[in-house]
């Protein structure tokens, strides 16, 4: 920057982004003084290296901003895991899709395991038709980030949630989870009972 720059001549770029062209080392460092901007190396390996007319303060103040709510806005990705066997029973299924569902509607990945134990291994087709079933069900929240693979003696899927997390946060709860809709739906019935009572006639 300024006066580090150590070549005879730069190839010299105007603050707007337009080209000034190949000018003297000290013809650049005179016009950034006119214009009191700094003279700044943008590709040192070009020949001749590429300088740009600056407020360097500005440039790294403003780089600063954005970095820092760029981490600000990110959002830590989380993978829960949920593991499940081949012959599962179907109460237990449905509790295990349960909990995914809930992970998924809180904008966390999930890694689904099927661990195959004994002769379970030479059906790994058990395996891919309760993968395939759960992504079915799961359609309306998720999408596959990862398809079934088999893996040792495990087969894993990885889903992910449709809408991010930060879209999950503001729209709310689930639709048709326990409470919220549900409760709503129900509240109409109440009013009925502000109608008088017919009266027995005397």
């Amino acid at each position: 920057m300024n006066d580090q720059i150590r070549t005879k001549e730069v190839r010299l770029v105007g603050p707007a982004g337009e080209q000034v062209g190949i000018v003297s080392i000290d013809k650049a460092l005179q016009l950034a003084a006119d214009v009191d901007m700094d003279l700044v190396e943008v590709a040192p390996t070009a020949r001749p290296p590429v300088c740009k007319l600056m407020d360097y303060g500005k440039y790294k103040y403003e780089s600063a901003q954005k970095a820092r709510a760029s981490r600000r806005n990110q959002q830590q990705t989380v993978i829960k895991e949920m593991k499940l066997r081949p012959k599962i029973d179907k109460h237990d299924y449905e509790t295990k899709k349960g909990h995914i569902v809930r992970f998924l509607t809180a904008g966390d990945k999930v890694k689904i395991t099927i661990m195959f134990r004994g002769r379970e291994q030479s059906r790994p087709e058990l395996g891919r038709r309760l993968l395939d079933k759960l992504a079915e069900e799961l359609a309306d929240l998720a999408v596959i980030e990862s398809a079934a693979k088999q893996d040792g003696r495990n087969m894993i899927m990885v889903v992910a949630p449709i809408r991010p997390k930060g879209e999950i946060a503001k729209g709310g709860g689930r639709k048709g989870g326990r409470g919220g809709d549900a409760e709503q739906a129900e509240a109409p019935a109440e009013a009925p009972a502000e109608t008088p009572a017919e009266q027995p006639e005397s």
